[in-house]
């Protein structure tokens, strides 16, 4: 499935680690929202120590005044700008189908719901992707979407259960609802979309539900068994707003900060030496799919993401989740594209000119100096362009 590879726009540039720490394949590449070009070798700056992310782009503007999403109050030639850009966008969304995201060729990857879940693993491995349809072989329907959530799951359901074991090995995907029940976790809703349908209502889906992808689904006129026919993720909506609507993304010049985009407040952090467990416990606590990667003076050194759990239990090794982050990030596919950074200065336009070139799933907010301020999920993007002076709209409150 095309869409959930791993294979980046650019090369990843191997670095050296910092002394004493962990071992780590490549490097972050060093990646700003303005664009900075990362293929060649990375220039040092003064006062920082190899490896870092990313010296921040440079839209440094005067400090405005705060101002809430929903603010709505066009106080100047700014904001009226801003508002024509996202009612441009909207409006594209709204004329244009599901099923145009599609790239001309792809491939998809759909697997029965009554495979051994340690064969899926497998077979997500060796084709370089991080979630599949599954499929209802019964009943011939639409099954739900297996992600790394579910190998997350899987782990907790050995860490409360260390005595079943012997029998992870066995469950099939079928089982996976079962495995949320006796960890207690509320099963995510399963949500897809008729690829003819509007983009905007795929969007909005995504939103309420807090899909980070959504599948989409046909049903044959004839038999009137449903077919799947591909998986859509925020990425690539946003990558096709990006590439198709420039003449308003480029109106959407309001920085970082102004717009209160992302979360800045009880960020979930790690080192390089701390378990990849502990990182998962992270990550179920605080309902988030990636944790940075910092040093002892809060400099951003990496990102430790969801998919990362996916090769660590790779042969079913659940026991060797005790090993470092270091150690787990190091196994990293050699064309990794490494991570991206933004200041809380960068302009939206910016963000979507990355994203436009480069394969993005987060932005890490830093100051001149790297260290950690904050993270902008794609989730974040994609409600500001959809939601942004929407009083009462129902996916707000959510």
């Amino acid at each position: 499935m095309e869409d959930d590879t791993r294979t980046p726009a650019e090369k990843a540039h191997p670095g050296p680690a910092t002394e004493g720490s962990a071992p780590v394949a490549s490097s972050p590449t060093t990646t700003s929202a303005a664009g900075t070009n990362s293929s060649g070798p990375l220039p040092l700056r003064h006062g920082h120590e190899l490896p870092f992310v990313a010296a921040p782009s440079s839209y440094l503007r005067p400090k405005p005044i705060s101002r809430t999403m929903s603010d709505n109050r066009a106080s100047g030639p700014l904001d009226k700008e801003q508002m024509q850009g996202l009612r441009g966008v909207r409006e594209f969304l709204k004329v244009r189908t599901s099923y145009d995201v599609l790239p001309l060729s792809f491939r998809l990857v759909v697997l029965d719901n009554n495979l051994l879940i340690k064969k899926s693993l497998n077979i997500l491995i060796q084709n370089g992707i991080v979630s599949a349809p599954l499929w209802d072989s019964q009943n011939s329907a639409f099954a739900g979407l297996l992600t790394s959530t579910d190998f997350i799951n899987v782990i907790q359901y050995y860490c409360q259960f260390p005595d079943e074991i012997a029998h992870i090995d066995q469950f099939r995907l079928s089982s996976l609802r079962d495995i949320e029940r006796a960890i207690g976790v509320l099963p995510l809703e399963t949500v897809s979309v008729h690829p003819m349908r509007p983009l905007y209502e795929a969007c909005r889906r995504m939103l309420k539900t807090r899909a980070r992808r959504i599948p989409l689904v046909d049903r044959d006129d004839e038999t009137g068994r449903e077919m799947v026919v591909s998986v859509i993720t925020q990425y690539r909506i946003l990558k096709f707003i990006a590439v198709n609507n420039e003449q308003y993304t480029m109106l959407l010049k309001k920085p970082v900060r102004e717009l209160g985009l992302g979360t800045y407040k009880d960020l979930a952090t790690a080192t390089m030496g701390s378990s990849v467990l502990d990182v998962i416990h992270l990550m179920v606590k605080y309902n988030i799919s990636a944790v940075p990667i910092i040093d002892k003076d809060n400099r951003v050194l990496n990102l430790f993401e969801a998919v990362d759990v996916i090769p660590c239990i790779k042969g079913g090794a659940y026991d060797e989740l005790s090993a470092t982050v270091g150690e787990a990030l190091s196994r990293r596919a050699e064309e990794f594209g490494g991570i991206y950074t933004c200041n809380e200065d960068d302009r939206l336009d910016a963000i979507f000119d990355t994203i436009r070139k480069s394969r993005v799933h987060r932005l890490i907010v830093v100051d001149d100096d790297n260290r950690l301020k904050g993270i902008i999920s794609l989730s974040d993007i994609l409600k500001y362009v959809l939601l942004y002076g929407e009083e009462d709209d129902d996916i707000r409150g959510n």
